[in-house]
């Protein structure tokens, strides 16, 4: 298996794109792995000989977080996100990891990796930390903002594959994010996603409303990119404001002080299970080829969770099985 990964990309890049990488090489000595950036930027950080399955591929631009992504790309054909695209196109890579540019690397999935035959709209699909600590993949969560409901309908044929091949869920319970559990609830839109999401052969658990996301209601949740953004940010927003708190909380006295080091070790694993650098990265689904944008504050361990992740992908065939699928409903219909 060969990987490439944007060096460039992330809040803390390249060291941490570096570090995550070097240390994905050394547990994995059979993948080999591409190191995408600017030579000079990345060279400092690579600590002496690069282990045999390392290889630094030198670009010479970088497509900032605050550039337009379309404008971007087609400027910047030399970038490491544009780059890792074309690799997986071309099949020099079998997946590409970057925590770059949101919205360049889904515009250059889609206009250099190119969609799958019979999706339209591609789905960015992280994974939530639940109570139950098993995860939720959820999706769309801002590749596509205004979407229509046949969308959405893809995206719950494409996230229940995905969860049950490379999450390990059996029979993954599938649920649509909307204001109340009953089916007539929602909009005109919400109300007919949910009749096309029913007439699907996955397990359909109805409406989830988003008060009982991080219980663990369902294994998939699909919702529009608009939507879902604001999910994402909420919940990360909320998690950090608790943790924030309870520090200050804590440290207040001697009495608080004392009851957080006896709280120290439940606190530490609660904060593990609801930290998303445990959870990998959030692949494209619906290109061509596999590719992957891990979260853009990503450090050494997110991005080692990440290359996890992406092999999974690659091993489990997610894209070639969606395609199977897609195929067979399409002929189904047509009987």
């Amino acid at each position: 298996m060969r990987i490439a990964f944007d060096a460039m990309g992330g809040d803390f890049a390249p060291e941490a794109m570096v570090d995550g990488t070097l240390r994905a090489a050394r547990e994995w000595p059979d993948t080999q792995f591409v190191l995408l950036g600017v030579e000079d930027e990345v060279k400092p950080h690579l600590a002496g000989e690069l282990p045999t399955n390392v290889q630094l591929m030198a670009v010479t631009q970088h497509i900032e977080t605050d550039e337009e992504p379309v404008k971007a790309i087609r400027r910047k054909k030399d970038s490491s996100i544009v780059r890792g695209c074309r690799m997986v196109k071309e099949g020099e890579a079998d997946v590409f990891i970057s925590a770059g540019n949101t919205g360049a690397l889904m515009a250059a999935g889609l206009l250099v990796t190119g969609r799958l035959p019979g999706i339209e709209r591609p789905a960015l699909a992280p994974i939530f930390p639940t109570l139950t600590q098993k995860g939720m993949l959820v999706l769309d969560v801002g590749a596509n903002p205004e979407a229509r409901p046949e969308h959405l309908e893809q995206y719950a044929l494409m996230g229940s594959l995905y969860a049950e091949a490379v999450l390990g869920f059996e029979r993954p319970r599938v649920g649509l994010l909307n204001i109340g559990a009953e089916g007539g609830k929602g909009t005109t839109f919400t109300k007919e996603v949910y009749q096309r999401i029913s007439a699907l052969p996955l397990n359909f658990i109805g409406n989830v409303e988003a008060r009982n996301v991080l219980n663990g209601d369902c294994d998939v949740l699909v919702c529009d990119g608009f939507s879902g953004n604001i999910l994402l940010k909420n919940t990360e927003g909320v998690a950090k404001a608790i943790f924030d708190r309870l520090k200050k909380e804590f440290t207040r006295n001697a009495i608080t002080k004392l009851a957080a080091a006896i709280l120290k070790p439940g606190l530490k694993r609660f904060a593990t299970e609801m930290d998303y650098k445990e959870h990998g990265g959030a692949p494209l689904l619906g290109l061509q080829g596999p590719v992957v944008k891990a979260h853009g504050s990503s450090d050494a361990r997110a991005v080692f969770n990440a290359v996890r992740q992406a092999r999974l992908y690659v091993e489990q065939q997610v894209i070639t099985r969606i395609s199977d699928e897609l195929n067979r409903l399409e002929g189904d219909e047509h009987r």
